[in-house]
């Protein structure tokens, strides 16, 4: 089979060796893999989202003010955008099941030992070391499953992935504060340790490499994805389209609450929906991208289809309700759903050897680009007082994103549709 730009092949394999055909009849441990990236990737989850339901706890407990309880709440990402790199480039050359296993294993001890905290200074140095060690769970539990899982199912296995991080959020937002009611704030972080734990053991004991998954990704030796402008390029992009999901699950309930006067209790459905949408959303277009072979073209119409919901969220700001919910919840599931695509393809173009890396690399970029995003989203509201101008600009961030991965779609063809089962081995790229 010819290869591209006279770059020599990476792995020779004889016609259907591990071909998906095959894959998918003779490994159902796959699914066995699946459920430990599941597990592994919705302890990190409550660990980073579950914290800000134990906010008032913390608050009471620690004596904190507002700043401090902020710096607390953010302390675990703080830990896991640091060290997603680092975790990404060791599970390519140790393996996931080490990785996963000494990363959640470790976050596990920090957890505990957050609990027996004496003061904020030490509570936050615990948790930035707890995220730090549970970031292992998202590039290497990433990578497991793009190991196991041929071309044909992995948007929808990656999906289901991905979609473990608002579960995991939603089961620790409803169960930390009964936990802390019952039992105190111990209990509850001990719980968390207990996630983070148990995902630390199913990987040591379940966790195993494919055999042949390595010769399946790419016909040609890749660049280090650190060195790789395409991999760069779609890591911007989706940080673009992750300020959208920052905004919307940061301050839809306040601006239902405070600015239409609904009830906490009817707005904070709205956000359940939203995440329960936008879960179920990561997996459904998976599948669809797996039909298609292409994950690039979904991705940039589900940008357009954020932007035109925002956009008619911004123009609903001040209509009846019945109209407004429905864009709101709309432009949230979009927020939500093109994530795990994204993931996807940046493993699938940077080739299994370094799959780990990429999705590393991934995951620290959106982090840096939407940071400030619910700050800057709040300042406008603020100082504006107009929410349907804050949405508005929020609805040009999508459309910037799709511009700029125009030419991302013709590198996707170029590095992985050569290997399609559905294309003739000798047809030339499009």
């Amino acid at each position: 089979m010819p290869t591209h730009g006279g770059e020599r092949p990476e792995q020779a394999h004889s016609p259907g060796e591990f071909a998906p055909s095959s894959r998918e009849s003779g490994h159902r441990y796959r699914w066995v893999i699946l459920s430990v990236g599941v597990l592994a990737q919705a302890a990190l989850a409550a660990l980073q989202h579950g914290l800000p339901a134990l906010g008032p706890i913390l608050r009471t407990r620690f004596d904190l003010t507002l700043p401090e309880i902020g710096l607390v709440l953010a302390s675990s990402n703080w830990g896991i955008m640091s060290t997603l790199l680092l975790w990404g480039a060791l599970a390519d050359r140790w393996g996931e099941r080490l990785v996963i296993a000494t990363g959640l294993g470790g976050s596990a001890v920090a957890i505990i030992a957050a609990s027996q905290a004496a003061d904020v200074t030490e509570l936050v140095l615990w948790l930035i070391s707890a995220g730090a060690l549970g970031s292992a769970a998202s590039a290497a539990s990433g990578r497991a499953v793009m190991h196991w899982f041929s071309r044909r199912e992995r948007g929808f296995a990656l999906g289901i992935r991905q979609m473990a991080i608002p579960l995991g959020s939603a089961v620790a937002a409803l169960s930390l504060p009964l936990i802390a009611a019952a039992a105190g704030l111990d209990a509850a972080l001990f719980a968390l340790a207990g996630a983070a734990g148990l995902g630390a053991v199913c990987a040591a004991l379940l966790l195993s490499s494919h055999p042949g998954a390595s010769g399946e990704i790419s016909l040609v030796v890749p660049l280090s994805p650190l060195r790789d402008g395409v991999l760069w390029r779609l890591a911007f992009c989706s940080g673009l389209l992750v300020c959208s999901q920052v905004a919307m699950n940061g301050f839809v309930v306040l601006l239902l609450t405070e600015y239409r006067g609904i009830a906490l209790g009817p707005a904070a459905l709205v956000l359940a929906a939203i995440n329960l949408g936008g879960g179920a959303a990561r997996v459904f277009v998976g599948r669809l991208s797996d039909r298609s072979g292409r994950r690039l073209p979904p991705i940039r119409k589900q940008a357009l289809w954020l932007a035109s919901a925002l956009m008619a969220s911004a123009l609903l700001i001040d209509a009846p309700l019945p109209l407004l919910i429905p864009a709101l919840v709309a432009a949230g599931v979009f927020a939500l759903s093109w994530n795990g695509l994204a993931m996807t393809a940046a493993a699938e173009m940077a080739g299994h050897a370094r799959a780990g890396l990429a999705i590393g690399l991934q995951g620290t970029v959106i982090r840096v680009v939407s940071a400030g995003a619910g700050v800057a989203f709040g300042f406008v509201v603020e100082q504006t007082g107009s929410w349907a101008l804050a949405i508005l600009l929020l609805g040009l961030l999508p459309l910037i994103s799709y511009s700029l991965m125009a030419p991302l779609s013709g590198e996707e063809e170029r590095r992985l549709l050569p290997l399609d089962p559905a294309r003739p081995a000798t047809s030339p790229p499009t």
